[in-house]
């Protein structure tokens, strides 16, 4: 699940906070966003390419892509898994290995890992969330959408 603790957590570059901080919205749509993004921040694409990934591999973000309104491309569900403490890490970690999984998060419930998965079809998400099931041990409880709310997942970082 790459959470971060404010002890593990290395002071951040100025350029990795504008990195964090200014695409979560308007991520250049060209076919050269990361050099777009060099000339905004003042940087070159080499940099800004190595900075996002040393981003992902340190945990800070788990992908950078589009995020679709739900069921209009394809089908989407939430789900939500009641997990061991002992094991979630190695459940979130079984969970981010499928390119169908948007994002997943820990919750303090009973419940206490949620995620979003999309897949073409009904029936590749049904096959998807039985594998899920299978190589975790952990019943997945499906809650597909009925209502559709538009929550903007951007938000302005806090710099300590």
């Amino acid at each position: 699940m790459s959470a971060l603790s404010a002890e593990s957590a290395r002071p951040l570059s100025d350029l990795e906070k504008q990195l964090l901080d200014n695409f979560q919205h308007e991520f250049p749509l060209t076919s050269a966003p990361f050099l777009d993004i060099a000339r905004q921040t003042g940087s070159d694409e080499q940099t800004v390419l190595e900075t996002f990934e040393r981003l992902q591999q340190e945990g800070y973000i788990s992908r950078i892509g589009p995020v679709f309104r739900a069921n209009s491309i394809g089908v989407s569900t939430l789900c939500a898994m009641a997990v061991a403490q002992d094991d979630i890490d190695d459940v979130a970690q079984l969970i981010n290995v499928y390119q169908q999984v948007n994002h997943n998060y820990q919750r303090t419930h009973h419940y206490n890992l949620w995620f979003v998965v999309t897949a073409a079809s009904q029936f590749e998400l049904e096959r998807l969330l039985e594998d899920i099931q299978q190589r975790s041990g952990y019943a997945i409880l499906n809650l597909p959408m009925e209502r559709d709310y538009h929550i903007d997942l951007g938000f302005k970082l806090q710099w300590i």
